[in-house]
């Protein structure tokens, strides 16, 4: 039988805005809310079962939501359905109901984009038009971005951030920023000391309704040799409980967020970090709700300023021109490889079965949550994916399979533009590495660890080191001129011509054994 309707509204497994742009003018007697579940996006990279499981709990607690509200709602599952791919589901969908046309938000994947294009346009007996609508959530939008940039050769987040500050009037005494100065960045860099991590706070925990135990034994049988485990699945699934981990967070963890915000600890698996990226990204959460909680809390509570501050940056500042940066240097940036990077991604990186202990935390961490922070992603696993020559697109890949935060719009301009230096520094104006004596001082990782930091060439040289003066070596030319890099060219050419061979020889030797590290 053929069912009928006006327009098929599309919705993704990261729109789930009920004040979504997709809503307007919609006929609840007349348009078909349309969502897919699809094998696909399990497996174009190899996804972690958490993120998975994220991300189809909350799809069906939103479809739910959508029921209450009375729209008629297509909800195509994995376990009933059984569609491979989007196309798969939303040519199903078009055959039964026969719209005049199919609304979407504009995806934050081209890949998605170009399937769902490809699938109007194939439609059985003529192509069913298609309708784009602008993603409302976010604070920037992509013509104001563009804009902003012009046709500049270098983005500097900075200047972006500042004139988001200005527009939004967040954090600002008349046109001048609270406290006199912009960014309080250089107050956040602090490490733990001796004694560690002192009166963490617990993670809230979020109840597990009958749709997310579903999900959850799904996930477990349908992806049961995916990476990752289920056993400490823990995020928000839901608008309400996005806004508890919101309220939890500038409650409890946002006045002490900033100082050690870049510092890392055997066991501490979130200590004061936000945990709303998630949210965010599914649009649970919308980010000016998010930094107006902050600031209030800064005026009504007297928090901190590099706190605040430092927290509004991410998600006024580089959330929002990350996103405008994909869809600037896209499709190039998802090819870029400025050094010429060609060595496979270690396999443990799927494991954790390494005997370096700042990757085997960082990586196991990942594997347990779906989640490490963004110090460990950039000068963790992303600086070593950089000094072991690691082919970019594997890397960027794995980043966007393991974490629940991922979504190519964010996920791709992070890894290939911040943590790997694959197009050059579009926007960073040097690679981030350095030696183990950087995971030193913001961990306690060195101390559980078979190498040696300090030790650059030799059996039990750390590879973070080795490879970090090996990378130097390589670019000294390039690097020299650079006054970002000047520095460590010169630190380089203080060691001895006989020590910079051995540490060639080390780094080519790690380099043929990645796996083995």
């Amino acid at each position: 039988m053929t069912l009928a309707c006006r327009h098929l509204l599309l919705i993704l497994g990261d729109q789930l805005d009920p004040d979504s742009s997709i809503f307007n003018d919609l006929d609840p007697a007349l348009d078909v809310v349309l969502m897919v579940e699809a094998v696909e996006e399990s497996t174009h990279v190899w996804s972690h079962k958490v993120r998975t499981a994220l991300f189809l709990s909350a799809m069906r607690h939103f479809a739910e939501q959508l029921r209450l509200r009375q729209f008629q709602v297509h909800y195509r599952a994995l376990d009933k359905q059984n569609d491979t791919t989007l196309a798969d589901g939303l040519q199903a969908a078009i055959a039964a109901y026969k719209p005049e046309r199919v609304i979407g938000v504009e995806p934050g994947d081209l890949r998605v984009r170009a399937l769902i294009a490809a699938a109007c346009k194939s439609a059985e007996a003529k192509p069913t038009p298609l309708e784009w609508r602008e993603d409302k959530h976010f604070l920037c939008s992509l013509p104001e971005f563009r804009q902003w940039a012009g046709t500049s050769t270098s983005l500097r987040m900075e200047f972006f951030y500042r004139k988001m500050r200005q527009q939004y009037k967040v954090l600002m005494d008349g046109d001048q920023p609270v406290g006199g100065q912009w960014n309080f960045d250089a107050d956040n860099r602090k490490g733990f000391g001796k004694a560690g991590p002192q009166n963490v706070p617990k993670a809230l925990v979020f109840e597990q309704d009958s749709i997310t135990q579903d999900v959850l034994q799904l996930v477990a049988q349908r992806f049961a040799d995916h990476p990752g485990s289920l056993a400490s699945f823990n995020w928000p699934v839901t608008r309400e409980q996005a806004l508890l981990a919101l309220e939890d967070f500038i409650a409890n963890r946002l006045p002490f967020f900033g100082a050690h915000q870049d510092a890392m600890w055997t066991g501490l698996d979130f200590g004061w970090h936000a945990l709303l990226s998630s949210s965010l990204n599914l649009k649970l959460l919308h980010p000016l709700e998010v930094i107006l909680a902050a600031e209030r809390a800064y005026h009504e509570r007297d928090l901190p300023l590099a706190s605040v501050e430092g927290f509004i940056r991410q998600v006024l500042g580089w959330r929002e021109f990350i996103r405008g940066v994909y869809f600037l240097d896209m499709p190039g940036l998802k090819e870029a490889n400025h050094f010429g990077h060609q060595n496979p991604l270690p396999a443990w990186y799927w494991t954790g079965d390494t005997q370096m202990n700042c990757m085997r935390q960082s990586i196991n961490q990942t594997l347990a949550n779906g989640y490490s922070h963004h110090i460990q992603r950039l000068m963790v696993t992303g600086m070593f994916g950089v000094t072991a020559q690691i082919t970019p697109q594997q890397l960027c890949d794995w980043y966007l399979a393991v974490y629940v935060d991922a979504v190519e719009w964010v996920e791709l301009p992070n890894t290939a533009g911040m943590a790997l230096f694959a197009n050059g520094g579009r926007f960073t104006s040097k690679p981030y590495i350095a030696s183990g004596a950087y995971v030193k001082r913001m961990s306690n990782y060195c101390s559980g660890c078979s190498y040696q930091p300090e030790a650059r060439t030799g059996t039990n040289a750390c590879p973070m080191t080795t490879l970090y003066w090996n990378f130097l070596d390589q670019h000294e030319t390039r690097f020299s001129s650079n006054p970002r890099t000047a520095l460590m060219v010169k630190n380089l050419q203080r060691i001895a011509p006989e020590e910079r061979q051995a540490i060639r020889e080390r780094a080519a030797d790690m380099l043929k054994n990645l796996n083995n590290l």
